[in-house]
């Protein structure tokens, strides 16, 4: 591999004309430029950017975490697409690290992008508590951002979806449309998510004076095979159902198809919402309704907000997100509308 001093006599210069050239910085007359990039092109020299990082302590890279346990279906991609999109637009990179099953892990993966000099962190957390990211976040000199949390003393480190909200307004919708008699399926239940969007529904029902029926709630693990099965649950407990809210898509779906193969028509029989408004939600039969949570928005903001703490400038406040409910045919007026 060819170096920087071999590029600079093969072209006739200094080896730090040929570092001014690479980086941009300070004045080097059009011809010299010219002279360098043709030195660079014989030579096949490529910049070594760990030394660069080291000696400037800048990557022009933006880290994610995630945990691998949302390495499938649309709500990743769109995370995943939305910010290698918006970092290429500010001329930065991505690089994506595993988060993986515990919060150990987490602040591993976080620790080794800050070692690869990494600009910032974007930390999409599933273990992680909020003291120990507000903590995090405390310790470190480079910007860390965290989707999806709301932080105590650090709050202009994160944006959130109102969740919890969110699931509200979907019970809500369905009780207006005259259901009493409503199951809800769980996510997994070490996911904040989950938690809060039980709590918007359990708050709803109650807001109503209808009461939780604890046999109406199942467990899921928000797959497709887990909605079936808490399907299976709902329907072994001989409640009655008229509508189910199932916490994410995915799990809707499954449900769906179990109802279905059972003889049990949906939404004649039972009405559906999920959450996520998956891309082929609109074509189901019927379309699903659901709750499409804010996550493009939300990523844009977190990388404008990282881009504001690199650069300098405006630092927006907006930390809350809500979520839009999409009415579709999954859902139909239940046997106390308008009583």
């Amino acid at each position: 591999m060819s170096t920087m001093l071999e590029v600079a006599k093969k072209a006739g210069v200094s080896k730090a004309t040929v570092s001014r050239v690479l980086s941009g910085k300070g004045y080097v007359s059009e011809a010299t430029k010219e002279q360098v990039y043709k030195a660079i092109e014989e030579a096949g020299y490529r910049p070594n950017l760990l030394a660069r990082n080291l000696a400037t302590n800048k990557s022009e890279c933006i880290g994610l975490v995630v945990t691998n346990t949302l390495y499938h279906g649309s709500y990743f991609s769109e995370i995943l697409s939305q910010a290698a999109k918006k970092l290429e637009d500010n001329g930065r990179q991505l690089i994506l690290v595993d988060g993986k099953h515990s919060a150990q892990e987490e602040r591993e993966a976080i620790q080794f992008l800050l070692d690869l000099r990494c600009d910032a962190v974007i930390i999409y957390p599933r273990f992680l508590t909020i003291d120990e990211m507000d903590l995090i976040i405390e310790q470190h000199k480079k910007p860390i951002m965290v989707v999806n949390r709301k932080l105590r003393k650090n709050q202009s480190h994160c944006v959130f979806c109102d969740h919890k909200g969110s699931s509200f307004q979907a019970t809500k919708y369905l009780i207006e449309r005259g259901h009493r008699d409503i199951a809800f399926i769980t996510g997994s239940m070490d996911s904040p998510t989950a938690i809060e969007r039980l709590s918007g529904y359990k708050e709803a029902l109650n807001q109503y004076d209808i009461g939780v029926n604890e046999d109406l709630i199942a467990q899921g693990k928000w797959t497709p095979a887990s909605g079936v099965a808490a399907v299976e649950t709902l329907l072994a407990r001989k409640n009655k159902i008229s509508a189910i809210l199932a916490s994410n898509d995915e799990m809707a779906v499954g449900a769906m198809k179990q109802l279905n193969d059972l003889g049990i028509s949906v939404p004649h029989e039972i009405s559906i919402i999920g959450f996520d408004n998956i891309p082929t939600a609109p074509y189901l039969s019927p379309a699903l309704t659901s709750i499409k949570d804010p996550v493009s928005d939300m990523i844009s903001e977190v990388i404008n907000r990282l881009i504001s703490m690199l650069d300098g400038g405006y630092l927006s406040k907006e930390n809350v997100f809500t979520s839009d409910l999409l009415a579709r045919n999954s859902v139909i007026d239940g046997p106390f509308k308008d009583k």
